[in-house]
C-alpha cells in the first residue's frame, strides 16, 4: 500500500492539536503534534508520538519530562509556529508552569515525566506519567483531512441560518 494512501486514510480521523515542548539546558524547544492519547487513569498516563527524524525526540530523551499543551481554537498560528510552517525568528514567549515551558491560553497544559519509551517504525512513543496539568476555556483547534477545523456548536448553526 502506498504511504499517501495510508496517510489519506488516518487523515480521516479528525484530532485536536497539541505542542509538546520541554526544556533542556534551560532552554525551550516546542513542536505541533496530533498524535497524542489518554492511556491510562490508574496511574494517570498519557501518550504522544515523535518522528525518530524530529529534534524533539532527542530533547525528550534528555530532559526525561514534557508538557502536552492542548491547542484552542483561536491558536492556529501557533501550531504552524511549531509545525515549521511559519518561520519565525524570534523566540516564543512560553508561558512556565511547573518549570516547564507551555502554550499560555491552551485549553490544558498537562505536565509529564518520561514513564515509557517504545519505537515504533519511525517514530518514537513517550508514554508520560502526568504530574499536574490545569485547564482553561474555550473550543479546541481541531485537524482533519490535512486541514485546520473549527468546532460549530448548533447554536453557531442557527445563527448562520
Amino acid at each position: 500500500m502506498e504511504d499517501r494512501f495510508f496517510r489519506n486514510a488516518m487523515g480521516n480521523f479528525a484530532t485536536g492539536i497539541t505542542a509538546i515542548t520541554t526544556k533542556v539546558n534551560n532552554e525551550a524547544h516546542g513542536m505541533t503534534a496530533n498524535a497524542f492519547v489518554s492511556v491510562s487513569l490508574n496511574p494517570k498516563l498519557v501518550l504522544v508520538s515523535i518522528d525518530n527524524r524530529a529534534k524533539m525526540l532527542e530533547f525528550i530523551q534528555e530532559s526525561k519530562e514534557f508538557a502536552i499543551s492542548l491547542l484552542s481554537s483561536d491558536q492556529k498560528e501557533v501550531s504552524m509556529r511549531f509545525a515549521g510552517q511559519i518561520k519565525e525568528e524570534s523566540l516564543y514567549d512560553f508561558e512556565v508552569f511547573r518549570e516547564m515551558p507551555v502554550i499560555k491560553g491552551a485549553l490544558a497544559n498537562i505536565i509529564c515525566t518520561v514513564y515509557k519509551e517504545v519505537e515504533a517504525g519511525d517514530h518514537t512513543l513517550f508514554i508520560g506519567e502526568v504530574t499536574d496539568l490545569k485547564i482553561n476555556e474555550g473550543d479546541p483547534l481541531l485537524f482533519f483531512q490535512g486541514k485546520y477545523r473549527e468546532l460549530i456548536t448548533n447554536e453557531q448553526k442557527i445563527e448562520s441560518i
